[in-house]
């Protein structure tokens, strides 16, 4: 996986339809600090801190 996204494109520029917007980052961002995972004997709990 890391040889797939570590080589330089073809043209050496991103191709402008594959950038997130900044609103996109900052969300994904902002949902990963809120979600705690506990692993709890087999059970696996999943919580959101909104």
């Amino acid at each position: 996986m890391q040889k797939m996204y570590s080589r330089p494109s073809p043209s050496g520029q991103v191709n402008k339809n594959m950038v997130p917007k900044d609103q996109t980052v900052t969300f994904l961002l902002n949902y990963s600090k809120a979600l705690r995972v506990f692993d709890y004997q087999n059970i696996t709990f999943e919580t959101l801190l909104n």
